[in-house]
């Protein structure tokens, strides 16, 4: 992204009434404005105003954690939050649970011609919203215009660039028999609150999205100084293809509890009416983590003091299992496969 536009050098963008054309990807003064008076008017920071391909970022100690992720979620707005907010959210979380601190985040924009402009600052507002909240800078980005008909309004690909100090690591391969799992909070909210809306669904109390920026729930769980093993934000395939991921890649199995896992009782419902499986549903606020038994009480301790983790739960163990099965006991006392997501349960949800 670059500078300001000049005063004068083009008439206002009407973000009321005005809609994304091509233009505004062609590299010209739309181009130029829509940028200038958009997002740099929203985004704008000491790194975007150096006006290069490239940005300058001073240096800091430790390892560098990147990572990337694409959101094409629909709708682009849900109950209790939207893709602005989301494509910071998601990226920031991801580095978070590496142990990291972000810092940074590029963005990228895939506009389709005809998208409101006035739609398209609620997004930029949103994100510049959740970068704030998060402590992230928003340092480089790109904006691309598709043809009316060849996108779905606005895709966005954001980059996530954090710090993680030396001696700290945490992987999904240091599971070990005997660790506890622990969830931060109720699962399923962000998912069923996308198809509630798709599906006209209506409850007393309504299902709303659990997007949200974990990075001060980790630094409060990193600080409680538990051996933490692994954290990971069960986003795609939910809760159960987070911990078949890492069951997989420790060679051990989890034994998980259903009637310890939380659940918001309309969440519930919305799942028994449309067949679904809680713990196949996305999240985007939670986390979870894997933690020595003797210092689980510490960390669950912990995770509860932070407004993001107060209905955190412990909800399993690892086990020994060269067969890596997670497996749950059900309220009715038998026990059942908790296994990876077949097909595509819920499309466009992230």
């Amino acid at each position: 992204m670059i500078g300001q536009v000049k005063k004068g050098y083009a008439r206002p963008l009407d973000l009321k009434h005005g809609r994304v054309d091509m233009s505004h990807g062609g590299g010209g003064r739309a181009m130029v404005q829509l940028i200038s008076e958009l997002f740099a008017r929203h985004l704008g920071n000491e790194y975007l105003a150096q006006g290069n391909d490239g940005t300058w970022l001073p240096a800091s100690s430790g390892r560098l954690v990147v990572s990337t992720d694409s959101h094409v979620v629909s709708p682009l707005f849900f109950p209790g939050g939207d893709i602005g907010g989301l494509s910071v959210h998601g990226t920031v979380n991801d580095v978070a649970v590496m142990g990291a601190t972000p810092l940074y985040l590029t963005a990228g924009f895939i506009l389709e011609e005809g998208f409101l402009l006035a739609d398209l600052a609620r997004i930029v507002e949103s994100m510049a919203q959740a970068a704030n909240e998060a402590g992230v800078k928003l340092v480089a980005g790109d904006t691309k215009v598709v043809e009316q008909g060849k996108g779905d309004g606005v895709f966005i690909t954001t980059t996530g660039i954090g710090f993680l100090p030396d001696g700290l690591h945490l992987s999904g391969d240091l599971a070990r028999p005997g660790d506890i799992v622990l969830v931060s909070g109720t699962l399923g909210n962000h998912g069923m609150a996308i198809m509630s809306q798709r599906e006209n669904l209506s409850f007393d109390a309504p299902i709303l999205s659990d997007s949200a920026s974990l990075n001060g729930l980790t630094a409060a769980m990193l600080a409680s100084r538990a051996a933490i093993r692994v954290m990971r934000d069960p986003t795609r395939g939910g809760l159960a293809a987070t911990l078949n991921e890492i069951a997989y890649q420790s060679g051990v199995g989890i034994h998980l509890i259903e009637a310890a896992i939380p659940l918001q009782p309309e969440v519930a419902a919305a799942c028994e009416l449309l067949g679904l499986d809680p713990l196949n549903i996305a999240n985007e606020g939670k986390l979870i983590a894997l933690c020595a038994a003797e210092d689980a009480e510490k960390l669950l301790a912990a995770m509860r003091a932070h407004p993001l983790g107060r209905q955190a739960a412990m909800i399993g163990k690892v086990v020994e299992d060269a067969n890596a099965f997670v497996q749950m006991k059900t309220q009715f006392g038998g026990r059942r496969m908790v296994d990876w997501l077949s097909g595509e349960q819920l499309p466009r949800i992230c």
